[in-house]
């Protein structure tokens, strides 16, 4: 999640990468190469290794990125084939303390844990368990989406490729409401599509639940002992791990940091919703450092080696990382795609995978260029796009290209928009229309995919319970008519979160509530 979360943004969420194909079965054969859009130099057949000068200028423009920012921590590894050639930390691991940041402390990587999730895949795959171009229903036959054509033609591809159909980030909401992986794999078949399928990409995390269901089912063991046992024992990764206990327990780790009313603001370790990225769990919830993740960075690289055993074929390997969804065109004309778990991104002179992850508070980039074998992941305890950018920075000078300062680009595009999303703050009237009486407001409400909705009156107030077991709540202030002003954040109880809007009939009744998003979800009056 990125800046406050709003209940406008409970209902819409996340928004991490960045748009697709004919509606065809997959073939699943390694694609083509992808043209650049520019005339490129030819590559050299050996590659140097990045320089000490070239680390020097990039560290001080990581210390400027993270002033400009104000990031509290962030660590940084730079590998060449199997050769860790940089790695520290900086800043520290929480605002208010002295405690630094090292290549050991632990941060949550979020949605680079799908390169995972993608990677257990293959290696079923590799074992004939399965097959990229299988049907979903094949495996799990109580599987379904909103359109039934769709679901008889979901392949096991189509699971990580971005390019179902659904809204971007659709389902993402359930795990914030406290429900488990079961009742948001049920309640996509009532998600309506935005777009046919295999037409367009659309970023979704639920998707991935799917995938692990399939791994446990193959291989007899759940998502989580797979990535210990097949990813984590074998690259010594001794410092990763899945689950919330075991980063709530970590000594050397970095808290995350969200921004509350502008200013950079920690978050303890007790913080309620903390539990969602688990649940997200094959999506986004590995916690690790960067002492094991220049291991993984590797380990791609390589070609799936890890010295002298091959644990993924090159072929699948070399599937997961090539293109399958195209997303966007950047400002150079360089076309990016999303492949599996992975994301592709056109580059001078030679392309770069690479994908981010984005979680309350944190975020991080993994990114490397097949060709010379270098790679870099960054880790930061604040929720900005700095991970990504820096990633491309990183590239920009290893190939010695023009330098762009994208964090001063970045920097005055956001507060333009800040200043802009002030200006379109809504006003209340000076002359609101009166409302029923409170009482008649309360009762439960229900929707198939986001469940039941309480209203009660709490010391002369209406309160809203949403999610499972009214997890989340907020105190709602008259604001004109039937129209609702409703308070509390993930942050902070008494910041304005959105608005909810009753829906009466000509006598006076309440027939449903909306949540006055671009979604406008409807919740239905049952008592």
């Amino acid at each position: 999640m990125k800046k406050i979360i709003s209940f406008v943004g409970i209902l819409v969420l996340l928004n991490t990468l960045t748009t697709f194909a004919a509606n065809e079965p997959v073939k699943i054969t390694t694609p083509a190469p992808v043209a650049t859009a520019t005339t490129v130099p030819t590559p050299p057949t050996t590659y140097p290794e990045p320089s000490k000068q070239m680390l020097t200028d990039f560290e001080q423009y990581v210390q400027k990125t993270m002033q400009d920012w104000n990031i509290p921590g962030m660590a940084i590894g730079v590998v060449q084939g199997d050769k860790v050639i940089y790695a520290k930390g900086f800043g520290v691991k929480a605002l208010g303390s002295s405690d630094p940041v090292t290549p050991d402390t632990i941060f949550q990587i979020g949605s680079v844990t799908k390169s995972f999730t993608a990677a257990l895949m293959a290696m079923l795959v590799d074992e004939n368990k399965i097959r990229w171009n299988d049907k979903v229903t094949d495996y799990l036959p109580d599987f379904m989406l909103y359109d039934p054509w769709v679901t008889r033609d979901f392949q096991i591809v189509d699971l990580m490729s971005q390019r179902s159909g659904l809204p971007s980030h659709a389902g993402d909401q359930l795990y914030l409401l406290g429900y488990d992986r079961s009742y948001i794999k049920h309640a996509l078949r009532y998600i309506q599509p935005s777009s046919s399928f295999r037409s367009q990409y659309t970023y979704l995390n639920v998707f991935f639940l799917n995938v692990a269901d399939l791994i446990e089912k193959l291989s007899g063991k759940s998502w989580e002992q797979n990535v210990d046992e097949r990813i984590f024992k074998p690259l010594a990764m001794t410092n990763s791990s899945v689950d919330m206990q075991s980063y709530v327990t970590a000594k050397n780790v970095a808290l995350p940091h969200v921004k509350i009313n502008d200013k950079v603001t920690l978050l303890p370790k007790d913080w309620p919703y903390f539990g969602w990225v688990y649940t997200a769990g094959p999506a986004g919830s590995i916690n690790s450092n960067i002492t094991d993740m220049v291991k993984w960075l590797s380990f791609q690289m390589n070609d799936g080696r890890i010295k002298d055993k091959q644990l993924i074929s090159e072929n699948n390997m070399n599937f997961m990382h090539s293109p399958i969804t195209p997303t966007l065109s950047n400002p150079n004309g360089e076309n990016m795609y999303y492949c599996l778990g992975w994301a592709y991104r056109e580059n001078n002179p030679e392309p770069v995978i690479w994908h981010d992850g984005d979680v309350t508070g944190m975020k991080s980039t993994i990114a490397f260029t097949p060709k010379s074998k270098v790679g870099i992941i960054i880790l930061s305890n604040f929720g900005t796009e700095m991970p990504e950018l820096l990633a491309f920075r990183f590239f920009d000078q290893y190939f010695g290209k023009k330098l762009i300062d994208y964090s001063s680009a970045m920097l005055k595009e956001s507060i333009q928009a800040n200043q802009q999303m002030k200006k379109l703050e809504p006003v209340a009237p000076k002359k609101p229309r009166a409302s029923l009486p409170l009482e008649k407001y309360t009762g439960n409400y229900v929707n198939k995919i986001y469940g039941v909705a309480n209203i009660s009156l709490v010391d002369g107030k209406l309160v809203i319970a949403i999610g499972n077991k009214g997890v989340f709540k907020m105190t709602l202030k008259h604001w004109d008519k039937d129209t609702f002003a409703a308070y509390g954040t993930l942050y902070s109880k008494k910041e304005r979160n959105g608005f909810i809007n009753f829906e009466v009939d000509l006598n006076g009744n309440i027939q449903n509530l909306a949540i006055l998003a671009p979604l406008n979800e409807k919740f239905i009056k049952i008592n």
